[in-house]
C-alpha cells in the first residue's frame, strides 16, 4: 500500500426488502417447503424451489416511539432499520449465546419474513417449514418455536436441523444420507462449536462450545479503537468497527512473529490502513475575508426572517386575544339582562367560573393586547437599526467613530472575560458567588412545603416574579454569551477589519474568549484519521486466545485438540482427515493457514490431516436446508398430529438434527 493511500468508511445503509409475489405455483397440495435459516447474525428465508434465499437481513428488531410521551410504537426489523447506530440501545436480538430467549422478537421477525414473501393466506401458513437451530439447542427453546409455528401460524409440519450439519451436507454429500466422518468447526456470531461427526451422525458426547464469536471480536476491536482514539469516541462506532473487521482484519499464521514484523517501520508503513473520519476543514484567512460580505448578508437575511416569523406570530396571538376579548365583553354586557341560569350557562361556555373571574380575565387580555401592540411597534422601529455600523464621511468624525467601535468591542470582550471568571468562581465551593447561589436555593427549598408531611405543587416558572428569582440565581454565574452579543461583536470586528489597518495588531483577544477556544490548535485531516495497524490481527486472534478479553476458555485450536483426543487413534485420524470449517467468521482471511499450522504442531509427526472451508460459509446452511427440504421424507417432519400427541418439546430426528433423548421425570 502506498503511504498516501487513505481509505474512508462506506457506512453502508441496508436496502429495504421488497414484497415478493405469492403466485399460484407456490400454492396447492404440493406447495414447496419454507426454508428458514434462523441465524443469530443474519436471517435467510426462501422457498425450497429457489436457488438462493429471497430475503437476507439482520436478525434484529427495534421498537421506537413516534412521539415522546405517547404510546404509539413503530416496529422495525432487519433491513428496515436504516441506521443501526441511531437505535443501538433499542435493538433487540432473539438470541442469547445462540439460545432463543425472546420469543416475542421471533414472532415479529416471522411476521416480517412471511409478509415480505407475499404470503396472504388467512390465518395460516400452508407450507411445511424447515428450520435451522444451534447444536444442543435446549428443549424449552425448541418448545417455544414449535408452539409459535403450530399455534400461531398453523403450519402443517416442521423439521429442525443443525445449521453446521446442513452446511456440511451441502458441501460433501447428498441430502438425507449419512454424513461423512469429520470434525465440524462452526464459527458463529455469538458462539463457536466443535462437532465430531462419527458413523454418519453427530456425537453429542464430544461436542464442545466456546462462548465467543464475531460479536465479541467486533466488541474487542471497538474497545481497542476507543482507547487508542479517545478524542473520536463518537466517530468510532460499533458498526464501523464491524466494517474494519470485514475489510481489513486477518488472522496471523504466527501471531508473535507477525507482531514482530509490525515493529519494523517499513512493514508498518506498507501494511497500516489509514481511515479518514468525516472532517470539514476550517476556512483559511483568505476564504474568510472573501466570504465576509456573504456571511453578513446571510446573517441579515436570517435576522429579517426571524423578525418576520415573530411578527406573524404576534399578529396571530393579537387576533386571538382580540377575538376572545370581544366575546367576553359581549358576555359581560349580557349578564345584566339575563336570568341567573342563563348567566351561568354563558359563563360555562366561555370557561369562566363567576363574574369576578370574568372581570379578571378581561383585564388580563387587555393588558396582553396592549403589550403585544407595544412590542410590534418597537420591532417595526428597530428592524432597520441592526447590522454593521456605517462609516462617517468627515475625517474627524471618522476617527471618533472608529474609536467608538474599538471601545464597544473592548467592552464586549471585557464582559465575556468577567463572565468566564465568574463561571470559574462558581466551581469553587467557598467562593462568594457559590455561597450566594446556595443561599437562594435553600430559601426556595424551605418555601416548597406547607406543613409537615405535605408537599406543595411545583408551580415555579408560571409567574413573572419567578423570572426575577431565576436571574438572581444566575446573576453570579454570569450567564452565557448570547447570540445577539456575538452578532454585535461580529459586526464591530467586520467594520474594524475594513476600516482600521492596525486591527490585526491589537486583536490578540479573540471573539471566542470565554467559549473554550482551541488555544491555537487548528485540526487537520490527519488528526481525524484512524491508523489500523496491529488491530488488524489482534481482534481476530481472539478466536485462538480468548484470554485477550479475560476469558478462561480455550481457543479453537486447543479445543479441537481436546475433542480429537476423546477418541481412539483410528477415529482421531478419520476426524482430522476432514476438518470442515463453516459459519460467517470463516470468511476472515488467514484462517485456513493458521488452522493447518496449529494442527501440524498438535498432531504426531508426519500424521496426515486436511482442513477445508465451506464454499459459502455464511450461506451454505440455508442451501443445505433447501437441499434437505426438496427430498426429505415425511418422517423427517413433525406433523401437526404428532405435535398434538407428543407435545411441543418433541421433534423428528434425522441425520442432520440434534439427538432426541427421552424426558425422565424427576
Amino acid at each position: 500500500m502506498a503511504e498516501d493511500d487513505v481509505f474512508t468508511f462506506r457506512d453502508a445503509k441496508p436496502t429495504p426488502d421488497i414484497y415478493h409475489v405469492y403466485d399460484g405455483s407456490l400454492k396447492g397440495n404440493n406447495a414447496p417447503a419454507l426454508v428458514l435459516d434462523h441465524g443469530s447474525y443474519q436471517y435467510r428465508v426462501g422457498w425450497a424451489v429457489d436457488p438462493n434465499p429471497k430475503l437476507t437481513f439482520r436478525n434484529l428488531m427495534a421498537k421506537l416511539r413516534k412521539e415522546k410521551g405517547k404510546s404509539d410504537v413503530e416496529v422495525l426489523v432487519g433491513n428496515d432499520i436504516a441506521n443501526f447506530e441511531a437505535v443501538r440501545f433499542q435493538l433487540k436480538s432473539p438470541f442469547d449465546r445462540d439460545v432463543i430467549t425472546q420469543i416475542d422478537t421471533v414472532e415479529t421477525v416471522f411476521d416480517y419474513a412471511f409478509s415480505h414473501l407475499g404470503i396472504d393466506t388467512e390465518g395460516s401458513i400452508n407450507h411445511p417449514v424447515v428450520l435451522t437451530e444451534a447444536v444442543c439447542n435446549p428443549s424449552p427453546a425448541r418448545q417455544f418455536m414449535n408452539e409459535l409455528l403450530f399455534e400461531c401460524y398453523q403450519v402443517p409440519a416442521v423439521s429442525v436441523g443443525i445449521d453446521a450439519l446442513f452446511s456440511l451436507q451441502h458441501n460433501y454429500s447428498k441430502p438425507c444420507v449419512d454424513l461423512p466422518t469429520s470434525l465440524v468447526v462452526r464459527l458463529g456470531y455469538q458462539t463457536t462449536h466443535i462437532l465430531p461427526i462419527i458413523g454418519g451422525k453427530c456425537d453429542p458426547q464430544g461436542i464442545r462450545r466456546i462462548n465467543l464469536g464475531g460479536l465479541q471480536m467486533i466488541s474487542y476491536l471497538h474497545r481497542l479503537l476507543q482507547l487508542k482514539y479517545p478524542s473520536h469516541l463518537s466517530s468510532v462506532t460499533f458498526s464501523r468497527a464491524e466494517e474494519l473487521i470485514h475489510d481489513y482484519g486477518y488472522i496471523a499464521e504466527d501471531y508473535l512473529e507477525e507482531l514482530g514484523k509490525w515493529a519494523d517501520g517499513d512493514f508498518y508503513d506498507t501494511n497500516v490502513r489509514k481511515i479518514q473520519l468525516p472532517f470539514t476543514p476550517a476556512p483559511t484567512a483568505a476564504e474568510t475575508s472573501l466570504n465576509l460580505e456573504q456571511q453578513q448578508q446571510r446573517r441579515k437575511e436570517n435576522v429579517k426572517r426571524l423578525v418576520e416569523i415573530n411578527a406573524k406570530k404576534r399578529e396571530e396571538r393579537l387576533a386571538l386575544d382580540e377575538e376572545r376579548l370581544e366575546t367576553l365583553q359581549i358576555i359581560q354586557h349580557q349578564l345584566a339582562e339575563v336570568d341567573d341560569a342563563l348567566a351561568v350557562k354563558l359563563l360555562r361556555q366561555a370557561e369562566i367560573t363567576d363574574e369576578h373571574h370574568l372581570e379578571q380575565e378581561i383585564q388580563n387580555i387587555q393588558d396582553r393586547v396592549s403589550r403585544t401592540r407595544q412590542k410590534m411597534a418597537a420591532a417595526a422601529a428597530n428592524q432597520n437599526e441592526e447590522g454593521e455600523p456605517k462609516k462617517p464621511t468627515e475625517t474627524a468624525e471618522f476617527q471618533e467613530w472608529l474609536e467608538g467601535i474599538r471601545k464597544q468591542r473592548t467592552e464586549i470582550l471585557s464582559r465575556r472575560r468577567e463572565r468566564q471568571q465568574r463561571r470559574q468562581e462558581l466551581t469553587k465551593r467557598k467562593s462568594a458567588a457559590a455561597q450566594e447561589r446556595m443561599r437562594i436555593l435553600s430559601m426556595l427549598a424551605k418555601s416548597g412545603g406547607t406543613g409537615p408531611g405535605k408537599k406543595k405543587e411545583d408551580t415555579f416558572g408560571m409567574k413573572d416574579e419567578d423570572w426575577d428569582i431565576y436571574k438572581a440565581v444566575s446573576k453570579d454565574g454570569g450567564g452565557s454569551d448570547s447570540e445577539a452579543e456575538q452578532e454585535k461583536l461580529n459586526d464591530l470586528e467586520s467594520a474594524l477589519k475594513r476600516y482600521d489597518p492596525n486591527f490585526k495588531n491589537y486583536s490578540g483577544a479573540s471573539s471566542n474568549v470565554g467559549e473554550g477556544g482551541s488555544g491555537g490548535f487548528i485540526p487537520t485531516a490527519e488528526f481525524y484519521q484512524l491508523h489500523i495497524g496491529t488491530e488488524r490481527i489482534r481482534a481476530p486472534e481472539l478466536f485462538f486466545q480468548p484470554s485477550f478479553i479475560g476469558s478462561h476458555q480455550a481457543g479453537i485450536s486447543e479445543t479441537i485438540d481436546y475433542v480429537v483426543k476423546l477418541y481412539d487413534s483410528e477415529t482421531q485420524l478419520r476426524l482430522v482427515n476432514n476438518v470442515f470449517v463453516t459459519g460467517g467468521c470463516a470468511n476472515i482471511p488467514g484462517l485456513l493457514p493458521r488452522l493447518k499450522k496449529d494442527l501440524l504442531s498438535m498432531r504426531p509427526f508426519e500424521s496426515p490431516f486436511n482442513v477445508n472451508i465451506a464454499a459459502d460459509p455464511a450461506g451454505d446452511a440455508w442451501k443445505g436446508a433447501r437441499d434437505f427440504a426438496r427430498v426429505a421424507p415425511s418422517s423427517a417432519y413433525l406433523s401437526r398430529s404428532e405435535y398434538q400427541e407428543f407435545g411441543a418439546h418433541y421433534f423428528a430426528e434425522h441425520h442432520a438434527s440434534n439427538r432426541r433423548f427421552a424426558l425422565t421425570k424427576q
